[in-house]
């Protein structure tokens, strides 16, 4: 699938584009790409052509997860009652191994990287769509497992596959080749406004096929290399 960044009544729009009989096409979406695919049909305006609209820039799109949110291999996901919808997303991580701060594009971007993991993006994706920013939706208590290893012995530029199970079925396969936007650009954007300490987690995004889960799911998020990143989802008792 192909995305695009437009202007639309003065306001930036997000649509997929689709080829009609040599002509670019593009669908309005109501909402910001790394949102599941249904979703993103279910509220698309009808298609236009592409040279309707002025194209823009596409960005990457920055959000936090705190310290209280991460969670350890095998533990528990709590689903918070505020929330109806609680899904998954599974992604290669960045250990920041050295202080940076406006990183230069071109620079030697692999020594300021300690190593990669696995993480497992925990959204509330009801809250994530109704608010303008995402830090509850994304921010609950274990709302980020990570783990089990951090590696340098892979290469995410050579192209590393991740896959994402739920009890046992396969949800997402994507390849670190399909990034939107690569490791150096990340840093560079990042570090621009936000200086990176030793130890702090970058993730990278999603591949499609994110979804919602329900109690007792299990998510199990590889990578190889890194071995299996597995968590369990059960209702929040408080």
């Amino acid at each position: 699938m192909k995305y695009c960044r437009f202007l639309l009544d003065d306001q930036p729009h997000y649509g997929t584009v689709e080829d009609r009989n040599g002509e670019a096409w593009i669908t309005d979406l109501a909402h910001a790409p790394e949102e599941d695919l249904a979703f993103r049909l279910a509220h698309a305006r009808a298609a236009v052509p592409a040279l309707d609209f002025e194209s823009l820039a596409f960005e990457p799109l920055l959000f936090f997860k705190p310290p209280s949110s991460l969670l350890a291999p095998g533990g528990v996901v709590r689903m918070p009652a505020a929330s109806s919808r609680v899904d998954f997303e599974g992604e290669l991580a960045l250990v920041i191994g050295k202080r940076v701060t406006k990183f230069a594009a071109g620079a030697d971007w692999r020594s300021l990287v300690r190593g990669y993991t696995l993480a497992n993006d925990v959204t509330a994706r009801d809250l994530q769509k109704k608010e303008a920013q995402w830090t509850r939706a994304k921010g609950f208590d274990t709302f980020c497992p990570v783990g089990p290893f951090v590696s340098d012995e892979i290469d995410p530029a050579a192209g590393v596959v991740i896959e994402t199970r739920v009890n046992g079925e396969l949800r997402q396969h994507g390849s670190t080749l399909d990034f939107i936007f690569g490791i150096p650009e990340l840093l560079v954007y990042v570090s621009a406004a936000i200086t990176l300490q030793p130890g702090d987690l970058l993730l990278t995004g999603t591949p499609a096929g994110v979804g919602p889960l329900a109690a007792g799911d299990r998510v199990d998020v590889s990578v190889p290399g890194l071995g299996v990143l597995a968590n369990t989802f059960q209702p929040d008792a408080c």
